[in-house]
Order: C-alpha cells, then sequence, then structure tokens
C-alpha cells in the first residue's frame, strides 16, 4: 500500500507536481559523489598540469611529434576536469542546482560535450602517429615533425569543439521527467558513436595491425649492435603506453556508454534510482579517465620521470646531455661512442699505421655530436 501524504484542497497542476516529486528517483550516493569529485580534481588538475609541464620540456628538448600529441591529451583531459568536474558536477549540481537560468545550463551542457569529446580525440593523432611510426618507418620520418603535429592537433581540437554545439539542446536526464523524444535519441546516439565507438573503433584496428606487425619482425636472433652485444628492442613500452591508454579509455568509458542507451530504450534515470545509481557510478569511472595517464607515463617512460623529477625539484630546463637527451638511449651507442673516442685518441698516440688499417673504416664521433638515426628509432620513448 503506497502511503500518500494529504493532498486534500491542492489543484490538479500541484497535485501533479506532488506526484512527479514522489515517483523521482533518489540519488542512492547522498555526498559521495561530491566527495569523490572533489578528490578527483585536486588531485587531477595539479597532476596534469605537472604533466604538462614535463612534456613541454620534452617537446622543446627532443623535437618529437610523440610529446606533442601527448601534451595534446594531457590539455584535453584538463579542460574537461575543468568543464566537466568543476563546472558540471560541483558548481553547476552541489553549488547552483536549480538556481541556474536554462540557457545558462546549456551552454555550460555544450562546453562540457566539446571538452569530452577533444579528450577522447586527441588520442587518435596518437595513435595513427604511432602506427605509422610502427608500420612505416620511412614514412613517418618524411610526414612526422613538431609543425605537422601542432596542425593536426589543432584540427582535432577544433573540429572537437565544434561538435559539442549541437548538443546544446542537450535533455537534462536528471531532472527531466518526460520520455526520450526523436531529437534525444540522435543526441544520445550521435554522442556514443563520437566518444565511443568510432573512436574505439580506430583504436581496436589501429592496435592491432601494430601489435601484428611487431610480431611479424621479431627476430628469431637478437639483433647485433656496434661491437657485437645484442641491440635492445625500443618500440615494447611505446607499444605498452599506447595500448594501455587506449585500454584504459575503452574500459572506464564502457560502462557509461551502456547506461546512456539503456536510459534511452529501457528505463529513465528520472525514474528508476538503480539507473540513477548506474548513471553516478558510471560517471565517475568515466572521469577516472582523466587522472590516469599520469601514472601510466610514470610507470612506462624513464624520461618523463626524468622530467617530472626536475620539475619538482626547480631544475632548470636546459638542453640534456646527448646521451640523456633521447628517449631510451640504447647502451649500444654510449659503447660505440666511447670505441670512437678510444681508436681517436689512439691513433693520435701514434699507432702503427698497420693496427690502425685492420679496423673498418669509420668517421670519429665526439661526444657533443648528434646521435646516429638508428639510435632513436621512432619508436622510442
Amino acid at each position: 500500500m503506497t502511503d500518500w501524504p494529504n493532498v486534500t484542497g491542492a489543484g490538479p497542476l500541484e497535485l501533479v507536481l506532488r506526484r512527479e516529486e514522489l515517483q523521482k528517483s533518489r540519488c542512492v550516493l547522498g555526498f559521495f559523489p561530491v566527495v569523490y569529485y572533489s578528490i578527483l580534481l585536486c588531485v587531477g588538475v595539479p597532476v596534469n598540469i605537472l604533466t604538462a609541464v614535463a612534456l613541454t620540456r620534452l617537446a622543446s628538448r627532443t623535437k618529437k611529434a610523440l610529446y606533442y600529441y601527448l601534451l595534446a591529451v594531457t590539455g584535453s583531459d584538463l579542460l574537461s576536469q575543468l568543464f566537466i568536474i568543476l563546472v558540471g558536477f560541483l558548481l553547476e549540481t552541489a553549488v547552483f542546482h536549480r538556481d541556474v537560468p536554462a540557457p545558462l545550463l546549456r551552454a555550460v551542457s555544450a562546453a562540457e560535450f566539446a571538452a569530452n569529446h577533444a579528450s577522447i580525440w586527441s588520442a587518435v593523432p596518437l595513435t595513427v602517429d604511432r602506427y605509422v611510426a610502427l608500420c612505416h618507418p620511412l614514412l613517418h620520418r618524411q610526414i612526422s615533425y613538431p609543425a605537422r603535429a601542432r596542425r593536426t592537433i589543432a584540427a582535432v581540437l577544433a573540429v572537437s569543439l565544434a561538435s559539442g554545439v549541437p548538443f546544446f539542446w542537450w535533455s537534462d536526464v536528471w531532472r527531466s521527467a518526460d520520455p526520450p523524444t526523436a531529437l534525444d535519441a540522435v543526441l544520445i546516439w550521435t554522442h556514443v558513436v563520437i566518444i565511443y565507438f568510432l573512436p574505439c573503433g580506430i583504436f581496436l584496428v589501429l592496435n592491432s595491425l601494430i601489435i601484428r606487425t611487431l610480431r611479424g619482425r621479431r627476430p628469431h636472433h637478437p639483433t647485433q649492435g656496434e661491437r657485437g652485444h645484442p641491440r635492445r628492442p625500443r618500440r615494447g613500452k611505446t607499444t605498452a603506453m599506447l595500448l594501455a591508454i587506449t585500454s584504459v579509455f575503452s574500459v572506464l568509458w564502457a560502462p557509461r556508454t551502456v547506461v546512456v542507451v539503456y536510459h534511452l530504450y529501457v528505463s529513465s534515470v528520472h525514474r528508476d534510482w538503480r539507473v540513477h545509481l548506474a548513471f553516478d557510478l558510471s560517471n565517475m569511472l568515466a572521469m577516472l579517465n582523466t587522472a590516469v595517464n599520469f601514472f601510466l607515463y610514470c610507470f612506462v617512460s624513464k624520461p618523463f620521470r626524468r622530467a617530472v623529477r626536475d620539475v619538482v625539484l626547480l631544475r632548470g630546463g636546459g638542453p640534456l646531455d646527448p646521451c640523456r637527451g633521447l628517449p631510451l638511449q640504447p647502451q649500444g651507442s654510449a659503447n660505440a661512442s666511447n670505441s670512437s673516442l678510444d681508436s681517436r685518441n689512439k691513433d693520435q698516440a701514434g699507432l702503427h699505421p698497420l693496427v690502425t688499417s685492420s679496423r673498418p673504416p669509420e668517421a670519429p664521433r665526439g661526444p657533443g655530436d648528434p646521435v646516429s638515426p638508428a639510435s632513436h628509432g621512432p619508436g622510442a620513448l
């Protein structure tokens, strides 16, 4: 038996409003989302700023397009944290609540979707660059340079930001009691295709081609370096980082995609508390994606850890030495540099010409000369 309140004397409109209020789903989590998003914002924003500073130093020192793409991903994550978490979840929901005018709410919603699309699609040029670097290295040397990377990033961000404009008419799933309309269905399917199905399809295809190419190139015997030492592979960690970024995104955003489609066809967030709870939890997981890349970079990349240590210790951003300026420098290159120095010193000391002529001729290289292109392949990080 339903315990209805005393509505004697209430008009029809007031009765409908009270029933709508009673049928509205309640937030089961209470204040936990506010605490969670506050912690995520306090941790994520400083971490992303630190990541941006470290990647900026690496990009300026190495002139590698890879760091520009990673910098774009970090900047987009920072925008998502500011617009979606700070403005959308904390200020709009917890502070202002219903007192915000409807046009301002719609403008904020469009900005949130634009930042969300930019955060996701900024990883697509990174994946394409890694695919070209590992599967078509000669082409990568021709087309991958900082100026082209900046133009590509600018184009992707411009399109992503423009794609948020149609979501000015996005219905508020938390407060709208009406069932989804045809416009809502179009916007929801456009949203899930843009943020999940299309980028995940690109990630799946390109990552599969990268893995297949690396498996096909795996030698039966280790490649020999200049002095007979086995040359360590340099592409494994970069590929692992790329797979980690795309896999974490696919896992964290999958629940939200399922809940949004479920809200469209099965049960509304406004009516069912279980859908409300699932939507809250899926949003928390999705926003976690904006703060985890820093830890992935630290786990994979040794040059990134050095750059972060330099930033934290307030060290200068001067040029790196030749051996540390390139990511994951193999030991064989350093041995080759020392051997060339030793041979030059011995020649100057007056060794017998027959002894010096028995070695294959090679141009002496000093410690300040640039390292050969083979020592920093396109896949090194």
